[in-house]
């Protein structure tokens, strides 16, 4: 293990038990690079590690503090790692994606107010309207992310709009079949927002399953082709 190694999982063990608590200031650097063994170096590259992670807050002029390690900001680091898998590890991680959006969608359905069902509706009408992929893309993130935050919770929403922020890399609306993708896209929308309106979270979390599923599919158009050892792997005639 690294100076620096040792140095960051001494610091994360300090505050995963407790020793130092959310909103606390760490130590003075002499303190800390005693008791870890480490040098100054090594303990200021570690900070910086847990900063980017969301742990850490170092404030100018006060010194460095324990965050308030609230999940969703924890959550969210995530996305430092998560933006360096490759297409079939992201594709794996959908499985993931289609039991939690399910889930929130069940959540809104239950908790739905009428001016949730009028945001809902709003995103699908301006989706429809535009025929900017980005733009279109935009709403799509808008429109789930609203189910979510309607869900009630926060660290589920934002780990779900990590995995959104990745899969958005791929804008399947720019394939040769972009068109028919938008059309059967907002139809899931419509299907899945009238779900969340009746208030009925058994076909909320049915609509929302079979439309991640369906993303999914879409992205395995990106995927490059399977090579067998003599040669091309042939088409599927399914």
């Amino acid at each position: 293990m690294s100076a620096v190694e040792k140095a960051f999982h001494g610091l994360r063990h300090m505050i995963g038990t407790g020793r130092l608590g959310p909103g606390e200031r760490i130590p003075p650097e002499g303190e800390l690079c005693e008791e870890l063994g480490v040098s100054r170096g090594s303990l200021r590259e570690a900070v910086r590690m847990l900063a980017a992670l969301g742990v850490i807050e170092p404030r100018h002029g006060s010194g460095t503090y324990v965050s308030q390690l609230r999940p969703e900001d924890v959550i969210g680091s995530l996305s430092l790692t998560l933006e360096l898998l490759p297409l079939s590890g992201l594709l794996e991680v959908y499985e993931i994606r289609r039991v939690l959006e399910a889930h929130v969608a069940a959540q809104a359905a239950a908790r739905c107010t009428p001016e949730n069902v009028r945001t809902l509706f709003s995103l699908i009408e301006d989706m429809e309207a535009t025929s900017d992929p980005t733009k279109a893309s935009e709403l799509d993130h808008r429109f789930h992310a609203e189910i979510a935050r309607v869900g009630g919770n926060p660290t589920l929403a934002t780990l779900l709009a990590v995995f959104r922020a990745r899969s958005r890399k791929y804008q399947v609306f720019t394939l040769p079949e972009g068109p028919d993708l938008r059309r059967k896209s907002d139809d899931d929308h419509r299907v899945l927002a009238t779900a969340i309106a009746d208030r009925d979270p058994v076909a909320a979390a049915g609509a929302a399953q079979s439309h991640v599923a369906q993303t999914e599919r879409w992205l395995r158009a990106f995927m490059p082709p399977v090579e067998e050892a003599d040669g091309p792997a042939r088409e599927d005639s399914a």
